[in-house]
């Protein structure tokens, strides 16, 4: 077993019309021992930036606390709040800085930009970007996650039809893979709210 699947974790982003949802699981193991059934894997940045970790936990936790901590000081010296695309340079340059002993951290980042353009984008543990217009995935359920989101995934979509459509996709996954699951937390976020909702596994 890999150091990235030694507390499994299942996570997705996916954009639709002026809007983007992101989700994960809420499963904390060690190995196929489950710890918690309600780990939070995704973190608000601010009202129109989202992040999420999956990988090794201890990892997730300390890497947030670098990434609030450059956002803060970003905020002050600039007075303004970091675009999606100025966060993933940050993320990346942090992960790159330490390739030689890497966060075991697989980063989702999903944001709305200007003119309320959805941004998505995912990076391997040493930051290496991979862009996306329709969806990205990390974590044990990756595989899974790829075909459901890439059968489901339609342009343009509403943000209810998103919300249904991203829940779908990683509830599906999650019974494919048994280092993640016990339901999942999804944000749905437009240009003038964020809805937060919990969903039930199917053990529950």
């Amino acid at each position: 077993m890999q150091i990235f699947e030694y507390n499994g974790s299942a996570l997705v982003a996916m954009v639709g019309k002026n809007c983007f949802a992101i989700a994960s699981d809420r499963r904390l193991g060690v190995q196929l021992q489950t710890i918690a059934t309600d780990f939070q894997r995704i973190s608000k940045i601010h009202d129109r930036l989202f992040l999420g970790l999956s990988g090794l936990a201890t990892d997730a936790q300390t890497l947030y606390q670098r990434l609030v901590f450059r956002h803060k000081l970003y905020q002050l010296r600039e007075e303004r709040d970091m675009k999606p695309e100025t966060f993933a340079n940050l993320v990346s340059a942090i992960l790159y800085e330490k390739r030689f002993g890497p966060y075991f951290c697989q980063p989702v980042i999903a944001g709305l930009g200007d003119e309320d353009k959805p941004f998505i984008c995912t990076m391997d543990s040493i930051g290496a970007k991979e862009l996306a217009k329709d969806f990205v995935v990390a974590g044990t359920a990756s595989e899974s996650l790829y075909g459901a989101c890439e059968s489901m995934f339609k342009d343009d979509m509403e943000p209810e039809e998103l919300f249904e459509t991203i829940s779908q996709a990683l509830l599906s996954s999650v019974d494919r893979d048994c280092l993640s699951g016990w339901g999942g937390h999804v944000y749905l976020v437009t240009p003038t709210e964020v809805k937060e909702r919990i969903l039930k596994g199917r053990m529950d």
